[in-house]
């Protein structure tokens, strides 16, 4: 009978460690980057990481016969290096502790890249319709069926503080998928696998508008003088942060990633009848004047759902009449309303700048007092009425002499906010923005470092064979700054990833007219842009030729993918390719002339005539003068009558330039200047 007991007692002991061992390994998890299609680089020592309950020891095989091990620490953390083959798959990952695993399938083996910059690196290759359109797109999207092709693409988010993991998946480019991708990375991605027929994967990470301060580390930015002391403030902020964070997660929330080729924010309701309801009282409702943008009210910098109203009295003689609503553009998205009854919508995203203008059927407009209702869904940047005051009116059809105005305080309540790929419903009911907790500093997509700790800082140490970078235009304005922020940026990122050799190539911004087609605020970014091929493992591709002065968007994204490849395929891979346009390398005078020689000139330089001349040339007062030209061999001579002795030039120097001089392989000359300072006027 004692023995007895005594082998339940053991038996129950065991049970026992038994189960505690499981409920430790159940805490196994992995971040989003390590799921199912993901590629990792060949032929290296690939970071792999996650959590587990401390001092678990941690296995991760590879089916193609690889495999290695870690001991979760105290924290919780572990990270190995697992040995991968050359290209190929797809396998089957395994990461098993004790009597837990995960399995990861369908991995291949290949090269990774990472995608990052504004929003010409993340337009989609659908495009934003109606105006900011990708060339072939529906070719492009029709054609794109290839599983060996695979991009990942972070949720846009901001964070005071470095984050563990990002929301994201990894996606086999398809008909069905491809739309959503990068545009440049996409034809990036396109041109290495055909050159190279491996396997290609992108880690894509961008968000429109952004400078790029946003994206480099606050331990990094910290020893430029500029930005010390807002860092500082970032690092107090982060305890704020975290309470706002946990205020918002007590309200219900939605997702809204595109899922299955749809849009979640459209059609979505988000307290439409109450905020519509003529009979709700605005009495307590805050007022910010339209048009205008969310950013100049009280409510500051935000992303989310707003609802305004106005009220106008309808005249006896508009009664049973259609009625026209002219409300100017609005970003990003609405629904309107007239006395509780929706009369138009504009819900797609890219229809920004497209001016609302929505009928009233007759059978709604009566004489008196009378609501409108305006849900406006802010998804990036400003957000609100973009219009000019007179924009805004309601007239009865085909008789805008009658209108009224509709300018002024409007009465709004915030209803949502958005949040990585989330967006918070707040009860207008209650006010609840109001009782939210406060920020000493308000985070945005612009503020310096938050985009490196929510969306760079947990893809590190990823590896990667380099990176893709496309920004400036929000930097324009700071040439000087921008070329210390680049070092910095181009310094990080391979500390953070653990490669001091990362490759990484950038595009110099295209012509633009930033209000001032003649004006030299974005030639001086440019130039900072191209004075940055200094850095080791750097280059950088010109897209003079594929601008548009009138769109900040411009459509041609093949060109600008591929030619980010050729660096790549030359650089990285070993291909004899021509990779660079002309850059100057020395200039000298002679007489009355100014000589320039080239590197990369393919046997010979080539001036486009067709285009109107884009050289000019100062002497030592500064004073450029348009100067003629003249080639011998890899030489460009420039000579003015006007300039006596030449001492430095330019070419495509303002910011509405075009391409004129190209090498015999097709590849086009960045703008440039020979000046020793860049200078910083506009």
């Amino acid at each position: 009978m004692q023995l007895s007991n005594f082998i339940k007692t053991a038996l129950l002991v065991m049970t026992t460690l038994l189960l505690s061992a499981c409920a430790k390994d159940a805490q196994l998890s992995l971040p989003a980057l390590f799921t199912d299609n993901m590629v990792l680089q060949q032929n290296s020592q690939a970071a792999i990481w996650g959590k587990a309950s401390p001092g678990t020891e941690v296995t991760v095989s590879g089916d193609w016969g690889a495999s290695a091990s870690a001991t979760a620490a105290d924290d919780s953390t572990w990270l190995l290096n697992l040995t991968t083959a050359k290209a190929g798959g797809p396998y089957v990952l395994t990461v098993s502790a004790r009597q837990s695993s995960i399995t990861i399938n369908n991995v291949l083996l290949g090269e990774v890249w990472l995608g990052s910059g504004q929003s010409n690196m993340e337009m989609p290759l659908t495009g934003w319709p109606p105006n900011d359109l990708i060339m072939d797109s529906e070719a492009t999207i029709n054609a794109s069926e290839n599983p060996d092709i695979r991009m990942f693409t972070v949720v846009r988010n901001t964070s005071a503080l470095p984050l563990e993991d990002v929301t994201g998946n990894w996606q086999m480019a398809s008909p069905e998928t491809s739309g959503r991708f990068s545009a440049t990375a996409y034809f990036f991605a396109r041109k290495l696998h055909r050159e190279l027929n491996v396997p290609i994967g992108i880690i894509h990470s961008s968000w429109g508008g952004t400078p790029a301060e946003a994206w480099v580390s606050g331990q990094m930015l910290a020893i430029d003088k500029d930005y010390s002391s807002i860092i500082e403030q970032i690092k107090e902020l982060g305890p704020q942060a975290e309470l706002y964070n946990e205020w918002l997660n007590q309200h219900e929330s939605t997702l809204i990633s595109i899922k299955d080729n749809k849009d979640p924010l459209i059609g979505i309701d988000i307290f439409d009848e109450y905020c519509t309801n003529p009979s709700t009282s605005t009495e307590e409702w805050p007022v910010m004047s339209i048009p205008g943008t969310f950013e100049e009210s009280e409510i500051g910098a935000f992303d989310g759902a707003v609802w305004l109203r106005r009220e106008v009295k309808i005249p006896a003689e508009w009664e049973g009449r259609n009625l026209v609503l002219n409300l100017g553009p609005i970003d990003d998205r609405d629904v309107t309303y007239f006395n509780g009854i929706q009369v138009g919508a504009t819900e797609e995203d890219g229809f920004w700048q497209m001016e609302r203008r929505y009928t009233i059927a007759s059978e709604w407009v009566n004489a008196g007092r009378a609501v409108i209702a305006v849900r406006v869904i802010d998804t990036q940047g400003g957000g609100g009425f973009g219009g000019q005051s007179e924009d805004l009116t309601i007239a009865p059809e085909n008789q805008p002499e009658a209108a009224i105005h509709l300018a002024g305080d409007w009465p709004y309540m915030v209803v949502g906010e958005l949040r990585g790929n989330r967006l918070y419903l707040l009860n207008p009911e209650d006010n609840d923005f109001a009782d939210r907790p406060s920020l000493s500093l308000a985070l945005t997509a612009h503020t310096p470092s938050v985009l490196y700790n929510a969306m760079i800082a947990p893809l590190t140490p990823y590896t990667l064979k380099g990176a893709i970078w496309y920004q400036g235009e929000s930097n324009v304005g700071r040439a000087h700054q921008y070329m210390r922020l680049k070092s910095m940026l181009v310094t990080d990122w391979r500390n953070q990833f653990e490669n001091p050799d990362l490759s990484f190539y950038y595009v110099q911004l295209a012509p633009w007219h930033y209000n001032d087609l003649d004006g030299h605020a974005s030639a001086h970014l440019r130039e900072a842009q191209r004075r940055m091929m200094d850095l080791p493992n750097t280059g950088m591709i010109s897209t003079l030729d594929i601008g548009n002065v009138d769109n900040i968007h411009p459509a041609n994204k093949t060109d600008v993918g591929e030619r980010l490849a050729l660096w790549a395929l030359a650089h990285d891979y070993q291909m004899e390719v021509p990779f660079s346009g002309p850059v100057p390398a020395e200039k000298e005078t002679q007489g009355n002339a100014l000589h320039l020689s080239f590197r990369h000139t393919e046997d010979a330089l080539i001036i486009n005539e067709e285009v109107p001349n884009q050289f000019e040339i100062a002497e030592e007062d500064g004073v450029f003068h348009p100067a003629q030209t003249e080639i011998k061999g890899d030489t460009l001579i420039l000579s003015s009558p006007q300039v006596s002795e030449p001492v430095n030039a330019r070419y495509a120097y303002k910011n509405g330039s075009e391409a004129s001089l190209f090498n015999s392989a097709g590849l086009l000359a960045p703008s440039f200047s020979t000046e020793n300072e860049i200078a910083e006027s506009h």
